[in-house]
């Protein structure tokens, strides 16, 4: 009885400490830069499928990638979603900090 009531506790708790939960984070709490990732995680995705399908493909595109023109695109790119994502999280600063002060009256 004492061993099953044991077992029965130690799920609950468990269960209530999952791992996608304990990583979660609110839309406030959450880094803005980690979505400028996914583009290359996109590419990275793309070039391991085709190479796993063709080598010289898989190898044409890692070259085409390093080109000038697409290592300046990227660069420029990368610099200005860096320059809207520190915007974003000034505004959202100052619409939590409105919304404590004006709404909550905190």
């Amino acid at each position: 009885m004492l061993q099953s009531r044991a077992l029965v506790i130690a799920l609950i708790l468990l269960l209530s400490t999952t791992l996608p939960e304990v990583q979660s984070k609110s839309v406030f709490e959450r880094d803005r830069r980690d979505w400028l990732v996914v583009p290359d995680a996109i590419a990275a995705y793309i070039y391991e499928a085709v190479n796993k399908v063709s080598p010289k493909v898989g190898q044409f595109l890692v070259d085409a990638a390093q080109t000038p023109v697409v290592v300046g695109t990227r660069n420029f790119l990368i610099r200005e979603t860096t320059k809207l994502s520190i915007l974003a999280e000034q505004m959202m600063e100052k619409i939590k900090n409105l919304w404590y002060t004006k709404v909550l009256g905190y």
